[in-house]
C-alpha cells in the first residue's frame, strides 16, 4: 500500500473529525452525569458514527453515481467544503458553532441522551467527515484502498472514543490555548489537503496537469 495514501487518509479524518475539540463539547453535554452514564454516551455516540461512515465509505460512490454525479465532481464539491472547514478552524470558528449546536441540544431537554444527536451527528460525522470518507475511498477504489480507510477510519474514532473517556484529564492537560494551538496547526494541514482534493477533481476533468 502506498504510504503517502495512508498518511493521507490518516490526517485528512484526524483534521476533520479533530478528536480534541469535540472533548468540550462532550463535556458540555454531559455535564452533571454520572461516570458510567458519561461512558455509555461516548460508546453509543461513537459505535453510531463509525457505523454511518463506514455505510458511505462503502456505498457512497454508488451512490453518487446512481444520481449521477461523477467522482471528480464530487472531489472538487467535497475539496471546497473542507477548504471552507479548515478557515473556520484557522480563524476559530467552528468550536463556538459546535458549542451553539451543542448548548442548543442541552436547552431543548436536559434529560435528553446527546450520544445521537449532536455528538454522533453532526459533531463526529459531520459533512466534511462524511466528504472525506467518501473521497479517501474513492481514490484507491475496491479491496486496494477500503480496508486502509475503513482501519484509519477505526483508529481516528477510537481516539475520539478515548478523549471523550478521559476528557477531564486531557483538557486540564492543554488548556485552552493548547487545544486553540493544535486546532489552527491542524487547520493549516486541512486547508493543503483541501487544495489536493480540488486539483485531483480538476485532473479527472483533464484541466490539471
Amino acid at each position: 500500500m502506498d504510504t503517502s495514501f495512508l498518511i493521507t487518509t490518516f490526517v485528512t479524518l484526524i483534521v476533520v473529525i479533530d478528536p480534541i475539540a469535540l472533548m468540550p463539547m462532550f463535556l458540555a453535554l454531559t455535564r452533571g452525569l454520572s461516570p458510567a452514564r458519561r461512558r455509555a454516551i461516548a460508546i453509543r455516540a461513537c459505535g453510531t458514527a463509525t457505523v454511518l461512515l463506514v455505510v458511505f465509505a462503502c456505498f457512497g460512490e454508488a451512490v453518487l453515481g446512481f444520481i449521477g454525479i461523477s467522482m471528480p465532481a464530487f472531489r472538487i464539491a467535497g475539496g471546497l467544503l473542507l477548504f471552507l472547514t479548515a478557515l473556520d478552524m484557522l480563524f476559530e470558528r467552528r468550536t463556538p458553532r459546535r458549542e451553539g449546536a451543542a448548548d442548543q441540544a442541552t436547552d431543548e431537554d436536559d434529560d435528553n441522551d446527546p450520544s445521537i444527536f449532536p455528538i454522533a451527528i453532526p459533531l463526529i460525522a459531520g459533512p466534511g467527515a462524511i466528504a472525506s470518507v467518501i473521497l479517501l475511498a474513492g481514490q484507491k477504489p475496491g479491496f486496494e484502498g477500503l480496508p486502509w480507510v475503513l482501519g484509519i477510519l477505526f483508529l481516528v474514532v477510537a481516539s475520539v472514543l478515548l478523549l471523550f473517556l478521559a476528557s477531564d484529564l486531557v483538557e486540564r492537560a492543554l488548556g485552552r490555548t493548547g487545544i486553540n494551538v493544535v486546532t489552527r496547526l491542524l487547520g493549516m494541514l486541512l486547508a493543503a489537503l483541501a487544495v489536493q482534493f480540488v486539483l485531483d477533481g480538476l485532473r479527472g476533468f483533464g484541466f490539471a496537469a
